[in-house]
């Protein structure tokens, strides 16, 4: 009898201690940071980290809404826009030079500041290097006035003035600032900032709201802009890629056959086979899209999307899309850029979308693909091993883990202000073409 009280005293306890444990959690372990015992009174204890910018606040972007999002069920592959005036201004250029008039004026094989300081010997104009500026020039001005000389001047050493009228100084530097004043239009906007992100430019502050972009440069930068903005406003078309990246991973062990994609497609939908240094480029009919194409895949093997997203370049530019900027921060492949190269345009006496495409990743190019196609045509890059993006010597990932990218062409036409911006489908994108 006394062993049963016992027991139902043992038990009466046990379910009391769960239902307090229930609604007040008991912290009944302990955890070492940095050898302090942590308990659910202490303040943990950190080392100290650098000051740098954390890895979320480094990703952000105001445009990656528009460029890491793909509205594949309202896909055109031709669009017209109106065309629109592109501007770039100089900033900080200071207050007007004095009106000043000069004639007969020769320099030989001096700096810009040499050359300016002999200008100006006389007056109460200072000259002022803000920055090193080593070129020597030579040269002669018959006649001009003062603002005229000085930019000449500044110009042939490659550097910029700014005149401060207060103090009666000319600073000169070797970088400038400038502002774009864009369009209207969101396809042009993107061109133009992924043409500049191609020819390598980084520091861009653009303001969606108003329509700028605000860069700082040399003499190198401002005349690949001018050219860019130049050859944009002489085009009639742009071209742009939307694109799904995935890592693909087989049921069984072994590779995906994508022999299977002829019977299931059909041998017209599979258009041409372009071989890589590593991989292959299939060139495929509108049948194979980012829905049909994971069902296939998804038949042989696990299928995850890793990066998605757009990218756009005025006609015979190059840009480049990097794919960590629209995947998660975990990814391998966040290391790798596609970047393409295309034209539209005659192709042999056929209209074509002539286009490279390049893989890269921090340690150089992975791999490489030409490729024409035709408009309405898309792009299946298979074969690229996922172990190439494994930095340890071992990894749970399986050797026929593939990366898959599927890449969408379309053509942006740019026509007259007075053209009513739309994409083309049906019977206009039929006129369209056959025009």
């Amino acid at each position: 009898m006394k062993k049963i009280l016992l027991l139902a005293v043992i038990t009466a306890l046990f379910v009391g201690c769960q239902t307090t444990n229930d609604r007040f959690p008991q912290y009944d372990t302990v955890q070492v940071v940095e050898n302090v015992v942590v308990d659910e009174k202490s303040v943990p204890i950190f080392p100290k980290k650098a000051a740098l910018t954390t890895d979320t606040a480094q990703r952000f972007s105001v445009e990656l809404p528009m460029r890491c999002t793909v509205n594949w069920n309202n896909q055109s592959v031709v669009s017209v826009v109106p065309e629109e005036k592109i501007e770039m201004v100089r900033l900080g250029v200071g207050d007007a030079l004095p009106e000043l008039a000069v004639e007969q004026y020769k320099f030989k094989d001096v700096t810009v500041a040499g050359a300016l300081n002999k200008l100006l010997d006389g007056t109460d104009i200072s000259v002022v290097t803000d920055e090193q500026l080593v070129e020597r020039i030579s040269g002669e001005v018959a006649s001009g006035t003062l603002a005229d000389t000085v930019d000449l001047i500044s110009k042939m050493g490659r550097a910029y003035y700014s005149y401060d009228a207060e103090t009666a100084e000319i600073h000169l530097r070797h970088r400038a600032k400038w502002m774009i004043k864009m369009p209207k239009d969101e396809a042009i906007i993107m061109a133009l900032l992924d043409a500049m992100h191609g020819a390598d430019m980084r520091n861009l502050l653009v303001n969606w709201q108003d329509k700028t972009v605000v860069f700082e440069g040399d003499n190198q930068t401002e005349r690949e802009v001018s050219r860019i903005i130049a050859d944009m406003s002489s085009k009639k078309y742009m071209l742009a890629w939307d694109m799904d990246v995935y890592r693909v991973y087989p049921k069984t062990n072994n590779p995906i056959i994508w022999m299977n994609l002829l019977p299931a497609f059909g041998k017209n939908n599979i258009k041409m086979s372009v071989p890589g240094v590593v991989g292959r480029a299939l060139v495929v009919g509108p049948e194979i899209n980012t829905k049909t194409l994971q069902e296939f895949l998804s038949q042989q093997s696990n299928v995850v999307l890793i990066s998605q997203g757009t990218f756009s370049i005025p006609n015979g530019w190059q840009s480049r899309f990097d794919i960590g900027q629209c995947s998660k921060e975990d990814r391998l492949e966040t290391d790798l850029v596609v970047g393409a190269t295309g034209k539209y345009g005659d192709f042999g006496g056929y209209q074509k979308i002539d286009a490279k495409i390049v893989l890269t990743t921090s340690n150089g190019e992975l791999t490489s693909f030409n490729i024409p196609s035709s408009i309405g045509d898309n792009y299946v890059i298979i074969g690229i091993p996922t172990h190439s993006f494994v930095t340890t010597p071992e990894t749970l990932i399986s050797p026929f883990a593939e990366l898959v990218v599927f890449m969408s062409p379309r053509l942006v036409s740019i026509v007259d202000a007075k053209q009513e911006a739309k994409p083309l489908v049906g019977d206009e994108l039929r006129e369209f073409l056959n025009n």
